[in-house]
């Protein structure tokens, strides 16, 4: 049974920094692309960022300079490590095994200005 599971979300003011975690098992994480996808209220569910396999990370242009993804496969882990954080960040975060049905159920971010 495959399970991600988020933490590491939090109210912060703008400016701010988090980290969130995505732990998986149930696949062989090491085979597969990761990545974070955001869902603000009213919004629909957008990607944040993505890391193949093989460590290449690509970030939406919202993130660039701000957010960073990285993958430690010894603990079958990704993160996301946001810094800069602004009132428009405020979401749930998401992982996802990249292209698969595997979701986690998110860790809120929220943002005060």
């Amino acid at each position: 049974q495959v399970q991600l599971v988020e933490s590491g979300g939090g109210l912060v003011q703008a400016g701010g920094s988090l980290r969130l975690s995505c732990a998986a098992s149930g696949i062989i994480f090491s085979r597969n692309g990761m990545a974070w996808f955001r869902q603000g209220p009213g919004k629909q569910r957008e990607l944040v960022a993505v890391i193949s396999a093989g460590g290449v990370a690509n970030y939406a242009d919202f993130v660039k300079g701000r957010f960073t993804i990285s993958r430690d496969n010894a603990v079958n882990t990704v993160y996301l490590e946001l810094n800069s954080l602004k009132p428009e960040d405020t979401a749930a975060y998401l992982c996802n095994a990249f292209g698969s049905k595997y979701w986690g159920r998110g860790t809120q971010v929220t943002v005060s200005s």
